[in-house]
Protein backbone atom coordinates (compact mmCIF):
# COMPACT_ATOMS: atom_id res chain seq x y z
CA UNK A 1 0.00 0.00 0.00
CA UNK A 2 1.08 3.26 -0.75
CA UNK A 3 -0.40 6.67 0.64
CA UNK A 4 0.90 10.26 -0.79
CA UNK A 5 -0.46 13.70 -1.15
CA UNK A 6 -0.71 16.48 -3.50
CA UNK A 7 -1.38 19.95 -2.30
CA UNK A 8 -4.02 21.86 -3.78
CA UNK A 9 -4.10 24.63 -1.67
CA UNK A 10 -2.28 26.68 0.86
CA UNK A 11 -4.74 24.27 3.35
CA UNK A 12 -5.79 21.58 1.13
CA UNK A 13 -4.59 18.50 -0.23
CA UNK A 14 -5.46 14.89 -2.94
CA UNK A 15 -4.67 12.24 -0.75
CA UNK A 16 -4.05 9.11 -3.02
CA UNK A 17 -4.60 5.53 -2.05
CA UNK A 18 -2.71 3.12 -4.04
CA UNK A 19 -4.06 -0.42 -2.31
CA UNK A 20 -2.25 -3.67 -4.00
CA UNK A 21 -3.47 -7.02 -4.38
CA UNK A 22 -1.38 -8.26 -1.55
CA UNK A 23 -2.46 -6.09 0.74
CA UNK A 24 -6.11 -7.13 0.76
CA UNK A 25 -5.92 -11.11 -0.56
CA UNK A 26 -4.70 -12.89 2.39
CA UNK A 27 -8.02 -11.67 4.59
CA UNK A 28 -10.28 -12.64 1.21
CA UNK A 29 -8.73 -15.91 1.32
CA UNK A 30 -9.42 -16.33 4.72
CA UNK A 31 -13.41 -14.64 4.64
CA UNK A 32 -13.43 -17.42 1.21
CA UNK A 33 -12.64 -20.69 3.08
CA UNK A 34 -15.16 -19.53 6.00
CA UNK A 35 -18.01 -19.08 3.39
CA UNK A 36 -17.22 -22.27 2.14
CA UNK A 37 -17.38 -24.25 4.84
CA UNK A 38 -20.72 -22.59 6.17
CA UNK A 39 -22.49 -22.36 2.13
CA UNK A 40 -25.72 -24.43 1.64
CA UNK A 41 -25.83 -24.16 -1.88
CA UNK A 42 -28.40 -26.85 -3.94
CA UNK A 43 -26.34 -29.80 -5.07
CA UNK A 44 -23.87 -30.03 -2.73
CA UNK A 45 -23.41 -31.09 0.86
CA UNK A 46 -22.61 -28.37 3.00
CA UNK A 47 -19.07 -27.34 2.87
CA UNK A 48 -18.76 -29.35 -0.18
CA UNK A 49 -18.94 -26.31 -2.76
CA UNK A 50 -15.89 -26.37 -5.44
CA UNK A 51 -14.43 -22.86 -4.15
CA UNK A 52 -14.80 -22.09 -7.40
CA UNK A 53 -18.54 -21.42 -7.46
CA UNK A 54 -17.87 -19.84 -3.89
CA UNK A 55 -15.46 -17.39 -5.46
CA UNK A 56 -17.66 -16.20 -8.23
CA UNK A 57 -20.90 -16.17 -5.66
CA UNK A 58 -18.58 -14.18 -3.05
CA UNK A 59 -15.09 -12.91 -3.76
CA UNK A 60 -16.28 -9.59 -5.51
CA UNK A 61 -18.36 -8.69 -2.55
CA UNK A 62 -15.59 -9.83 -0.34
CA UNK A 63 -12.67 -7.88 -2.18
CA UNK A 64 -15.23 -4.53 -1.64
CA UNK A 65 -15.29 -4.88 1.83
CA UNK A 66 -11.87 -5.89 2.68
CA UNK A 67 -10.48 -3.34 -0.05
CA UNK A 68 -13.05 -0.81 2.09
CA UNK A 69 -12.08 -1.45 5.35
CA UNK A 70 -8.45 -1.10 4.83
CA UNK A 71 -8.64 2.07 3.02
CA UNK A 72 -10.18 3.71 5.91
CA UNK A 73 -8.04 2.12 8.34
CA UNK A 74 -5.22 2.97 6.57
CA UNK A 75 -6.37 6.73 5.84
CA UNK A 76 -6.71 7.54 8.99
CA UNK A 77 -3.09 5.95 10.10
CA UNK A 78 -1.58 7.96 7.59
CA UNK A 79 -3.48 11.45 9.00
CA UNK A 80 -2.28 10.48 12.25
CA UNK A 81 1.45 9.34 11.33
CA UNK A 82 1.85 12.65 9.88
CA UNK A 83 -0.18 14.15 12.86
CA UNK A 84 -2.25 16.34 10.10
CA UNK A 85 -5.12 18.23 12.15
CA UNK A 86 -7.49 17.97 9.74
CA UNK A 87 -10.90 20.03 9.53
CA UNK A 88 -14.36 17.93 9.19
CA UNK A 89 -13.55 14.50 7.38
CA UNK A 90 -12.05 13.47 4.20
CA UNK A 91 -13.88 13.74 0.90
CA UNK A 92 -14.20 11.13 -1.52
CA UNK A 93 -12.78 12.50 -5.00
CA UNK A 94 -15.01 10.42 -7.34
CA UNK A 95 -13.95 12.77 -9.99
CA UNK A 96 -10.50 11.68 -9.86
CA UNK A 97 -11.12 7.65 -8.47
CA UNK A 98 -13.30 6.84 -11.31
CA UNK A 99 -15.45 3.40 -11.09
CA UNK A 100 -14.37 0.83 -9.41
CA UNK A 101 -15.14 -3.02 -10.02
CA UNK A 102 -14.00 -5.18 -7.29
CA UNK A 103 -14.71 -8.01 -9.60
CA UNK A 104 -12.23 -7.90 -12.11
CA UNK A 105 -10.00 -5.83 -11.23
CA UNK A 106 -6.76 -6.52 -8.54
CA UNK A 107 -4.69 -3.56 -7.50
CA UNK A 108 -6.93 0.37 -6.98
CA UNK A 109 -6.14 3.95 -6.59
CA UNK A 110 -8.15 6.03 -4.33
CA UNK A 111 -7.94 10.01 -3.94
CA UNK A 112 -9.48 11.96 -1.05
CA UNK A 113 -9.42 15.81 -0.51
CA UNK A 114 -8.30 16.59 2.96
CA UNK A 115 -8.31 20.21 4.43
CA UNK A 116 -5.98 20.87 7.59
CA UNK A 117 -6.35 23.70 10.18
CA UNK A 118 -4.24 26.56 9.76
CA UNK A 119 -1.21 27.44 12.25
CA UNK A 120 -1.87 30.57 14.36
CA UNK A 121 -1.36 31.88 17.99
CA UNK A 122 -3.78 34.25 20.02
CA UNK A 123 -2.83 37.32 20.93
CA UNK A 124 -3.74 37.97 24.75
CA UNK A 125 -2.39 41.00 25.43
CA UNK A 126 -5.36 42.13 23.02
CA UNK A 127 -8.17 40.36 25.01
CA UNK A 128 -9.53 43.35 27.33
CA UNK A 129 -12.50 42.05 28.91
CA UNK A 130 -13.03 42.76 32.42
CA UNK A 131 -14.92 40.55 35.02
CA UNK A 132 -18.30 41.23 36.23
CA UNK A 133 -18.55 40.56 39.93
CA UNK A 134 -21.96 41.29 41.58
CA UNK A 135 -21.78 43.18 44.66
CA UNK A 136 -23.51 41.42 47.51
CA UNK A 137 -26.09 43.98 49.90
CA UNK A 138 -27.32 43.00 53.37
CA UNK A 139 -30.42 43.27 51.88
CA UNK A 140 -29.32 40.32 49.66
CA UNK A 141 -28.32 38.14 52.48
CA UNK A 142 -31.20 39.08 54.62
CA UNK A 143 -33.73 37.78 51.45
CA UNK A 144 -31.63 34.79 51.22
CA UNK A 145 -31.97 34.17 54.70
CA UNK A 146 -35.45 34.72 54.60
CA UNK A 147 -35.76 32.07 51.65
CA UNK A 148 -34.03 29.95 53.63
CA UNK A 149 -35.96 29.86 56.77
CA UNK A 150 -38.97 29.87 54.20
CA UNK A 151 -37.71 26.39 52.67
CA UNK A 152 -36.70 24.65 55.86
CA UNK A 153 -39.78 25.85 57.20
CA UNK A 154 -42.78 23.72 58.75
CA UNK A 155 -46.52 23.51 56.67
CA UNK A 156 -49.69 23.81 57.94
CA UNK A 157 -53.47 23.51 56.46
CA UNK A 158 -55.32 26.53 57.92
CA UNK A 159 -58.73 26.54 57.27
CA UNK A 160 -59.10 29.78 55.71
CA UNK A 161 -56.69 31.40 52.90
CA UNK A 162 -54.03 33.92 53.89
CA UNK A 163 -51.32 36.48 52.31
CA UNK A 164 -48.78 33.85 51.00
CA UNK A 165 -50.53 31.01 51.67
CA UNK A 166 -50.76 28.27 48.54
CA UNK A 167 -53.75 27.14 47.35
CA UNK A 168 -55.31 24.18 45.43
CA UNK A 169 -58.44 23.58 43.75
CA UNK A 170 -60.05 22.82 40.09
CA UNK A 171 -60.26 25.28 38.02
CA UNK A 172 -62.09 26.21 34.80
CA UNK A 173 -62.04 28.78 32.53
CA UNK A 174 -65.38 30.91 31.76
CA UNK A 175 -66.98 32.11 28.55
CA UNK A 176 -67.69 36.00 27.89
CA UNK A 177 -71.20 35.35 29.56
CA UNK A 178 -69.69 33.76 32.94
CA UNK A 179 -70.23 30.21 32.36
CA UNK A 180 -68.10 27.13 32.09
CA UNK A 181 -66.28 27.31 28.58
CA UNK A 182 -67.03 24.51 26.42
CA UNK A 183 -63.84 23.03 25.59
CA UNK A 184 -61.72 25.55 27.56
CA UNK A 185 -59.01 24.54 29.95
CA UNK A 186 -60.22 22.36 32.92
CA UNK A 187 -57.72 21.28 35.33
CA UNK A 188 -56.44 21.10 38.55
CA UNK A 189 -53.66 24.01 39.98
CA UNK A 190 -51.79 25.17 42.71
CA UNK A 191 -51.52 28.79 43.39
CA UNK A 192 -49.05 30.58 45.64
CA UNK A 193 -50.26 33.75 46.70
CA UNK A 194 -46.87 35.38 47.03
CA UNK A 195 -47.15 35.70 43.32
CA UNK A 196 -49.92 37.72 42.94
CA UNK A 197 -49.38 40.49 40.92
CA UNK A 198 -51.90 43.13 41.63
CA UNK A 199 -52.45 43.06 45.27
CA UNK A 200 -56.09 44.17 45.00
CA UNK A 201 -56.97 40.57 43.46
CA UNK A 202 -56.42 39.75 47.00
CA UNK A 203 -59.37 39.82 48.56
CA UNK A 204 -61.31 37.71 46.04
CA UNK A 205 -59.14 34.94 47.86
CA UNK A 206 -58.73 36.01 51.96
CA UNK A 207 -60.55 34.28 54.12
CA UNK A 208 -61.84 31.36 51.94
CA UNK A 209 -62.03 27.82 52.90
CA UNK A 210 -62.42 24.20 51.14
CA UNK A 211 -65.41 24.06 48.77
CA UNK A 212 -65.60 27.87 48.10
CA UNK A 213 -65.32 29.23 44.38
CA UNK A 214 -63.69 32.08 43.38
CA UNK A 215 -63.77 33.91 40.13
CA UNK A 216 -60.84 36.08 38.74
CA UNK A 217 -58.96 37.26 35.79
CA UNK A 218 -55.90 34.63 35.48
CA UNK A 219 -54.27 37.49 33.30
CA UNK A 220 -54.21 40.52 36.01
CA UNK A 221 -53.86 38.28 39.24
CA UNK A 222 -51.23 36.21 38.18
CA UNK A 223 -47.99 36.49 35.43
CA UNK A 224 -47.07 34.82 32.57
CA UNK A 225 -44.95 32.26 34.10
CA UNK A 226 -47.15 31.39 36.84
CA UNK A 227 -49.90 30.62 34.58
CA UNK A 228 -48.34 28.45 32.50
CA UNK A 229 -46.75 26.67 35.02
CA UNK A 230 -50.69 26.18 36.79
CA UNK A 231 -51.88 25.24 33.85
CA UNK A 232 -49.18 23.50 32.68
CA UNK A 233 -49.02 25.29 28.79
CA UNK A 234 -46.40 26.96 26.58
CA UNK A 235 -45.39 30.26 26.85
CA UNK A 236 -47.21 31.72 23.90
CA UNK A 237 -50.57 30.02 25.22
CA UNK A 238 -49.88 31.63 28.70
CA UNK A 239 -49.57 34.64 27.23
CA UNK A 240 -52.84 34.83 25.20
CA UNK A 241 -54.88 33.48 27.87
CA UNK A 242 -56.90 36.58 28.94
CA UNK A 243 -60.07 34.47 30.16
CA UNK A 244 -61.80 34.53 33.60
CA UNK A 245 -61.57 31.60 35.41
CA UNK A 246 -63.33 29.80 38.28
CA UNK A 247 -61.33 28.38 41.36
CA UNK A 248 -62.97 25.74 43.71
CA UNK A 249 -61.01 25.73 46.60
CA UNK A 250 -60.17 22.09 47.99
CA UNK A 251 -56.51 22.68 49.99
CA UNK A 252 -54.44 25.30 51.81
CA UNK A 253 -50.99 25.32 52.71
CA UNK A 254 -49.21 27.72 54.93
CA UNK A 255 -45.58 27.52 55.51
CA UNK A 256 -43.96 28.61 58.97
CA UNK A 257 -40.63 30.20 58.16
CA UNK A 258 -37.45 28.22 60.46
CA UNK A 259 -36.28 30.29 63.19
CA UNK A 260 -33.16 31.07 62.62
CA UNK A 261 -31.32 28.78 65.34
CA UNK A 262 -28.36 26.24 65.50
CA UNK A 263 -31.01 23.62 63.59
CA UNK A 264 -31.62 26.29 60.45
CA UNK A 265 -27.42 26.51 60.62
CA UNK A 266 -27.27 22.76 60.41
CA UNK A 267 -29.78 22.58 57.46
CA UNK A 268 -28.38 25.07 55.54
CA UNK A 269 -24.90 23.80 56.11
CA UNK A 270 -24.52 20.46 57.27
CA UNK A 271 -21.11 20.46 56.26
CA UNK A 272 -20.04 23.49 58.55
CA UNK A 273 -20.02 24.16 62.26
CA UNK A 274 -21.99 27.24 62.33
CA UNK A 275 -22.18 28.76 66.01
CA UNK A 276 -23.87 31.87 65.94
CA UNK A 277 -26.22 34.10 63.45
CA UNK A 278 -23.25 36.39 62.09
CA UNK A 279 -21.47 33.26 61.42
CA UNK A 280 -24.24 31.97 59.36
CA UNK A 281 -25.19 35.31 57.66
CA UNK A 282 -21.10 35.38 56.70
CA UNK A 283 -21.64 31.88 55.32
CA UNK A 284 -24.74 32.64 53.39
CA UNK A 285 -23.50 35.79 52.01
CA UNK A 286 -20.58 33.38 50.57
CA UNK A 287 -22.60 31.04 49.04
CA UNK A 288 -24.71 34.24 47.08
CA UNK A 289 -20.86 34.91 46.12
CA UNK A 290 -20.39 31.57 44.99
CA UNK A 291 -23.42 31.51 42.80
CA UNK A 292 -22.95 34.72 41.05
CA UNK A 293 -19.39 33.71 40.71
CA UNK A 294 -21.16 31.23 38.12
CA UNK A 295 -22.92 34.05 36.38
CA UNK A 296 -19.80 36.30 36.28
CA UNK A 297 -17.76 33.77 34.97
CA UNK A 298 -20.84 32.72 32.24
CA UNK A 299 -20.72 36.38 31.12
CA UNK A 300 -17.10 36.47 31.45
CA UNK A 301 -16.40 33.27 28.92
CA UNK A 302 -18.98 34.44 26.62
CA UNK A 303 -17.30 37.80 26.22
CA UNK A 304 -14.08 36.83 26.23
CA UNK A 305 -14.66 33.65 23.42
CA UNK A 306 -16.47 36.63 21.00
CA UNK A 307 -13.21 38.78 21.38
CA UNK A 308 -11.22 35.46 20.25
CA UNK A 309 -13.18 34.83 17.23
CA UNK A 310 -12.71 38.48 16.46
CA UNK A 311 -9.32 39.07 16.44
CA UNK A 312 -8.61 35.32 14.68
CA UNK A 313 -7.71 36.22 11.16
CA UNK A 314 -6.18 32.78 10.43
CA UNK A 315 -6.98 31.56 7.00
CA UNK A 316 -9.65 28.77 6.54
CA UNK A 317 -10.23 26.35 3.87
CA UNK A 318 -13.79 27.87 3.57
CA UNK A 319 -14.61 26.37 -0.09
CA UNK A 320 -13.63 23.16 1.32
CA UNK A 321 -15.75 23.21 4.43
CA UNK A 322 -18.73 24.32 2.66
CA UNK A 323 -18.99 21.47 -0.04
CA UNK A 324 -18.21 19.04 3.35
CA UNK A 325 -21.14 20.51 4.96
CA UNK A 326 -23.34 20.05 1.91
CA UNK A 327 -22.29 16.90 1.76
CA UNK A 328 -22.81 15.30 5.09
CA UNK A 329 -26.44 14.58 3.63
CA UNK A 330 -28.40 17.00 6.51
CA UNK A 331 -31.85 17.57 5.80
CA UNK A 332 -32.34 21.17 4.53
CA UNK A 333 -28.43 21.40 4.61
CA UNK A 334 -28.34 22.78 1.04
CA UNK A 335 -25.19 25.07 -0.54
CA UNK A 336 -27.82 27.67 -0.75
CA UNK A 337 -28.57 27.63 2.63
CA UNK A 338 -25.08 26.87 4.30
CA UNK A 339 -23.62 29.86 1.80
CA UNK A 340 -26.23 32.21 3.25
CA UNK A 341 -25.25 31.46 7.01
CA UNK A 342 -21.95 30.98 6.86
CA UNK A 343 -20.74 33.77 8.02
CA UNK A 344 -23.34 34.29 11.04
CA UNK A 345 -23.42 31.00 11.84
CA UNK A 346 -20.69 28.44 10.61
CA UNK A 347 -17.52 30.52 10.46
CA UNK A 348 -17.80 31.57 13.88
CA UNK A 349 -18.16 28.25 15.14
CA UNK A 350 -15.44 26.93 13.49
CA UNK A 351 -12.85 29.62 14.36
CA UNK A 352 -14.15 28.84 18.14
CA UNK A 353 -13.25 24.76 17.65
CA UNK A 354 -9.90 25.78 16.58
CA UNK A 355 -9.61 27.85 19.12
CA UNK A 356 -10.42 25.45 21.48
CA UNK A 357 -7.98 23.55 20.04
CA UNK A 358 -5.14 25.96 20.96
CA UNK A 359 -6.53 26.00 24.47
CA UNK A 360 -6.42 22.13 24.85
CA UNK A 361 -2.62 22.63 24.36
CA UNK A 362 -2.31 25.65 27.16
CA UNK A 363 -4.12 23.66 29.78
CA UNK A 364 -6.69 20.74 29.12
CA UNK A 365 -10.61 21.72 29.55
CA UNK A 366 -11.86 18.03 29.23
CA UNK A 367 -13.09 17.23 32.94
CA UNK A 368 -10.52 14.63 34.26
CA UNK A 369 -12.47 11.36 35.93
CA UNK A 370 -11.40 12.65 39.46
CA UNK A 371 -13.32 16.17 38.43
CA UNK A 372 -16.68 14.37 37.98
CA UNK A 373 -16.19 12.12 41.11
CA UNK A 374 -15.52 15.02 43.56
CA UNK A 375 -18.19 17.21 41.90
CA UNK A 376 -20.92 14.14 42.08
CA UNK A 377 -19.36 13.28 45.57
CA UNK A 378 -19.96 17.09 46.92
CA UNK A 379 -23.54 16.84 45.69
CA UNK A 380 -24.08 13.96 47.35
CA UNK A 381 -22.61 14.75 50.87
CA UNK A 382 -25.14 17.96 50.89
CA UNK A 383 -27.73 15.42 51.02
CA UNK A 384 -25.97 12.87 52.68
CA UNK A 385 -27.36 11.25 56.18
CA UNK A 386 -24.81 9.17 58.16
CA UNK A 387 -25.69 6.02 60.26
CA UNK A 388 -25.26 7.07 63.71
CA UNK A 389 -22.84 4.71 64.45
CA UNK A 390 -20.77 5.40 61.09
CA UNK A 391 -17.25 7.03 61.06
CA UNK A 392 -16.04 9.73 59.32
CA UNK A 393 -13.72 7.39 56.82
CA UNK A 394 -16.63 5.10 56.36
CA UNK A 395 -18.55 7.88 55.21
CA UNK A 396 -16.36 8.92 52.71
CA UNK A 397 -15.76 5.73 51.48
CA UNK A 398 -19.29 5.22 51.17
CA UNK A 399 -19.68 9.16 48.93
CA UNK A 400 -17.00 8.04 46.95
CA UNK A 401 -18.38 4.36 46.12
CA UNK A 402 -21.76 5.90 45.12
CA UNK A 403 -20.21 8.65 43.23
CA UNK A 404 -18.01 6.69 41.20
CA UNK A 405 -20.99 4.09 40.35
CA UNK A 406 -23.17 7.27 39.31
CA UNK A 407 -20.15 8.61 37.03
CA UNK A 408 -19.60 5.40 35.15
CA UNK A 409 -22.56 6.19 33.54
CA UNK A 410 -21.53 9.18 31.19
CA UNK A 411 -25.31 9.47 29.59
CA UNK A 412 -26.21 10.55 33.00
CA UNK A 413 -23.74 12.83 33.79
CA UNK A 414 -23.71 15.10 30.81
CA UNK A 415 -24.74 17.87 33.16
CA UNK A 416 -22.12 17.50 35.40
CA UNK A 417 -19.45 17.30 32.45
CA UNK A 418 -20.60 20.56 30.59
CA UNK A 419 -20.72 22.47 34.20
CA UNK A 420 -16.86 21.04 34.94
CA UNK A 421 -15.94 21.84 31.15
CA UNK A 422 -17.73 25.60 31.76
CA UNK A 423 -15.49 25.88 35.18
CA UNK A 424 -12.38 24.76 33.93
CA UNK A 425 -12.77 26.91 30.56
CA UNK A 426 -13.10 30.06 32.42
CA UNK A 427 -10.34 29.44 35.12
CA UNK A 428 -8.30 29.21 31.95
CA UNK A 429 -9.44 31.93 30.43
CA UNK A 430 -8.89 34.24 33.48
CA UNK A 431 -5.65 32.79 34.18
CA UNK A 432 -4.28 33.65 30.94
CA UNK A 433 -6.18 37.09 30.51
CA UNK A 434 -6.07 38.23 34.33
CA UNK A 435 -8.78 40.23 33.77
CA UNK A 436 -9.29 43.53 35.58
CA UNK A 437 -12.54 42.92 38.11
CA UNK A 438 -15.16 45.64 38.80
CA UNK A 439 -18.16 44.84 41.30
CA UNK A 440 -21.43 46.40 39.81
CA UNK A 441 -24.49 45.65 41.30
CA UNK A 442 -27.19 43.06 40.04
CA UNK A 443 -28.89 45.54 37.71
CA UNK A 444 -25.83 46.65 36.15
CA UNK A 445 -24.77 43.35 35.55
CA UNK A 446 -28.00 42.51 33.93
CA UNK A 447 -27.64 45.48 31.97
CA UNK A 448 -23.86 44.43 30.60
CA UNK A 449 -25.18 40.79 29.82
CA UNK A 450 -27.89 41.85 27.61
CA UNK A 451 -25.77 44.49 25.69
Amino acid sequence: MNITREQLGELEYLVKVEIEEKDYIEKVKKELKDYQKKATIPGFRRGMAPMALIQRMYKAALVGDTVQNELNTSLFKYIDDEKLHILGMPMSNDERTGEVDFGSGTDFTFYFNIAVAPEFDIDWSNINVVYNQIKVSSKDVEAEISNMCTRYGRFETPETVGKGDIIYGRLVELDKKGEHKEGGVETFVSLNMLNLKDEEQLPLFEGKKADDVVRFNMAKAFATADIEHALRIDTAAAKKFKSDVELTLSGISRVIPHEVDADLFKLAFPTQDIQDADAFSKAVKKQIEHDNGKQSDYLYVNQVRKALIDQFNATIPEDFLKRWFASRGEEGMTPERIEEEWAEKYLPSLKWELIESKLEEIKPVEPTSNQIVDYIKDILRRNDKPAEDETAEQTEQRLEQAARSIAADRKNISQVIDTLYADNLATLLKEQCKPTVEKVSAKEFGERASA
